[in-house]
């Protein structure tokens, strides 16, 4: 009996994924939850693993395709000699059920749920190496090494166990000492290849047609490439935040002067913004648009914009309200890690109630952060700076940190979003 295997949701409604390695081909034989394909999404590199026990028929794409959640993944000859997983047997985890593609056939009551052992959602799912090919390495490891174009075979593993890591990539990409070069074969082909060959053909949209590339007549050197993963996903978010939210902002300058010794801006920041929000809570909410309702926030979980190569993320600092500075920085620390090793549980990607982005720390005094709902408001720091400033007999240098200060003027007045910030700048002008 034949299975079709169709693309879960391997998040919170994610419409699709990125393949990013299979560890099957076709004609492999695979037992029941072994892994069968890493697939990256916005929030993580995934593990699937195979729903049933047999042989593989048929493998829906190779490594950088995009599959839609829903989407037909693998087909499987079914071995009843090997053991099986019972129709509607419960996981144990609670997923929300994927919407089939529209051209797909009629699915079997489990398809579109998480199967087998896989973690997702709220749980962290890359904590376990994976050994393919004789190399031990989480998923995420895999994927960096894919873009790097490193050959994970030829890398010194520092880990635990022979376990590869991402500092062990980014070294071995650095020094060039692993890099994946063509295969014999493929070598042999392009040498043989003719002289001229046919155009390349153009990138395809998702329903198969070619995409637009450029105008008529016009010769460009790129090459256009779809976006995948975390990128993919900041896109849709982008767009959904410009077509809902009516953004104002306010900006203004924090006076630094009065610090004492050397300071954590960041940290300063997020206690600022706590003591902002206790004073306008208004800001400190979430907004919905359609019912024209919003909800105040007890607690000030705060959403921290992290840069990557990859594109951006922002994880949620919870309950920054009751943590200290050192509570505060190692709460920072931790979530920086998580993103950078792409092992940050999806649960800390959302639900934050307001958000800070510190793009200060490379260039740029005022910004119009982008506020994504549900959150009402968003506060950026700008570069800090030495400025001329009046004071009574004349003049002084001082140092000061621009603030911009975005917000949903559907879901607060602009008195609120001046007396919030005033309260910002102020908790920031304190000694410490």
């Amino acid at each position: 009996m034949n299975k079709p295997f169709y693309l879960p949701d391997l998040g919170e409604g994610l419409p699709d994924a990125t393949i990013v390695e299979w560890h099957v081909k076709v004609g492999d034989s695979i037992r029941l939850d072994e892994n069968l394909v890493s697939m990256e999404t916005a929030k993580a590199v995934v593990e699937v693993p195979s729903p049933v026990s047999g042989k593989v028929l048929k493998l829906a794409g190779g490594p950088g395709d995009v599959i839609a959640t829903g989407a037909l993944l693998a087909e499987f000859e079914i071995d009843p000699s090997l053991p099986q997983r019972a129709e509607g047997h419960d996981t144990g985890h609670h997923h929300r059920p994927a919407a089939p593609a529209p051209a797909a056939p009629a699915q079997p009551a489990d398809a579109g749920t998480v199967v087998g052992a896989m973690q997702v959602g709220d749980a962290v799912v890359s904590e376990a190496a994976v050994a393919v090919g004789g190399v031990r390495a989480l998923p995420a490891v895999r994927a960096l090494a894919r873009k790097l174009g490193v050959d994970l075979a030829r890398v010194r593993a520092s880990g635990p166990d022979g376990t590869v890591t991402m500092d062990d990539v980014k070294r071995a990409a650095a020094d060039g000492s692993a890099k994946a070069g063509a295969a014999p074969a493929a070598a042999a082909r392009a040498a043989a290849a003719p002289a001229a060959a046919p155009a390349p053909r153009g990138p395809l949209s998702q329903s198969g047609k070619p995409m637009r590339t450029q105008p008529p007549g016009v010769a460009a050197s790129g090459q256009p490439e779809q976006l995948k993963g975390v990128r993919r996903n900041m896109a849709r978010v982008m767009a959904d935040a410009h077509a809902k939210v009516v953004p104002t902002t306010l900006v203004d300058d924090a006076d630094l002067h009065a610090w004492i010794g050397k300071q954590d801006i960041t940290v300063r920041l997020v206690r600022a913004i706590v003591a902002a929000c206790r004073a306008v809570p208004a800001l400190n909410a979430w907004f919905d648009g359609e019912a024209l309702s919003r909800t105040l926030h007890p607690q000030v979980d705060i959403g921290i914009a992290v840069d990557t190569e990859d594109g951006l993320f922002v994880p949620a600092l919870r309950n920054a309200d009751v943590l200290d500075a050192r509570g505060i920085r190692e709460g920072i620390d931790r979530l920086r890690a998580q993103v950078e090793s792409r092992s940050i549980p999806a649960s800390e990607l959302t639900g934050y109630t307001i958000s800070l982005s510190n793009f200060g720390m490379f260039a740029g005094r005022y910004a119009t952060p982008v506020v994504v709902p549900p959150c009402v408001a968003i506060v950026g720091a700008g570069k800090l700076c030495h400025d001329v400033v009046a004071v009574i007999g004349g003049i002084e240098v001082h140092r000061r940190l621009p603030i911009s200060l975005t917000f949903d003027h559907r879901a607060c007045t602009g008195g609120e979003a001046a007396r919030f910030l005033k309260a910002l700048l102020d908790d920031l002008a304190l000694p410490q």
